[in-house]
């Protein structure tokens, strides 16, 4: 069975993501109990409901602070049950959060008359680090719609009941802010910018003219190479200490032509050997 727990700061997206699971076929419970995990888990190995083996569960900061420290324990409990569990935590940054709560006026869970916004947001992150330093799966909702968010959990949470290694090539735009949840992240600023060719301006990276235009440098070439090898060489290491995830974000100034080139590239390097593949570019129109 697999038993995914899903966590992460209030307003960052935990319900699109259990929804989402729940609509791909997982039994799904939203503020689950930490104490009543294990019970959960059991339920849903003996119940015919679960036959597909796919469960997940909803924790968050609702949670007894106390709860919520025993959870790594509860976890290592739950995995020498032969329960394969995997947690995505979801997150994004203060002023999204605070933006999200004033266009939706809803009430912040740990906000109160003595408790500010900003200071409920806070203490979130600090009752959820014990979730969060277990966490197999970030992903940075900042600057991630609805639609978007959807995509990823369907490409990298849903899964069969062996999941294999995901692997997610993404490109940003420095400007736009560093993803938060990226595992390696490789600045290709140094290299030529197409934006600075008038016919190339408002093309991506994807576009046949601006390929050539940066295949043609021989910095590209070799930066793409030394890359790809570096890659080649640890990306196996994080396979074998038990890694289910891996992010990848390669960043230029705009998220428009040089990163979404070299993640092209690297997602065409690397298909052949990783079948859960996901390419996105976050700052792409």
């Amino acid at each position: 069975m697999i038993l995914t727990i899903v966590s992460g700061l209030s307003g960052s997206g935990k319900s699109v993501a259990l929804n989402t699971l729940e609509d791909l076929g997982y039994y799904c419970i939203d503020n689950l109990p930490v104490g009543m995990l294990a019970a959960f888990a059991a339920e849903m190995i003996h119940t015919p409901a679960s036959s597909p083996g796919l469960a997940a569960a909803g924790i968050d900061a609702r949670n007894h602070p106390g709860d919520l420290e025993r959870f790594p324990a509860i976890l290592k409990t739950l995995r020498a049950s032969n329960i394969t569990c995997r947690i995505l935590f979801l997150q994004s940054d203060d002023n999204t959060l605070l933006k999200r709560y004033s266009e939706t006026r809803r009430k912040h869970p740990l906000s109160s008359a003595d408790v500010s916004l900003t200071e409920a947001i806070q203490q979130e992150r600090e009752l959820l680090g014990p979730i969060a330093a277990s966490a197999d799966l970030f992903i940075d909702t900042s600057r991630t719609s609805i639609h978007q968010l959807r995509d990823l959990i369907k490409n990298r949470v849903a899964g069969e009941e062996n999941p294999s290694f995901s692997l997610l090539i993404e490109s940003f735009g420095y400007k736009h802010g560093v993803p938060g949840d990226a595992d390696f992240v490789f600045d290709v600023r140094c290299l030529p910018n197409p934006h600075w060719e008038p016919g190339l301006r408002p093309l991506t990276g994807r576009d046949k003219d601006v390929i050539e235009y940066l295949e043609n440098d021989n910095l590209v070439r070799e930066m793409a190479g030394q890359i790809e090898s570096f890659l080649s060489n640890w990306i196996p290491h994080f396979q074998t200490d038990n890694r289910s995830y891996l992010t990848i974000a390669i960043g230029c100034t705009g998220g428009q032509h040089r990163s979404v080139y070299m993640a092209e590239r690297l997602a065409r390097y690397f298909r052949p050997s990783y079948d859960q593949l996901v390419i996105r570019h976050r700052d792409l129109p």
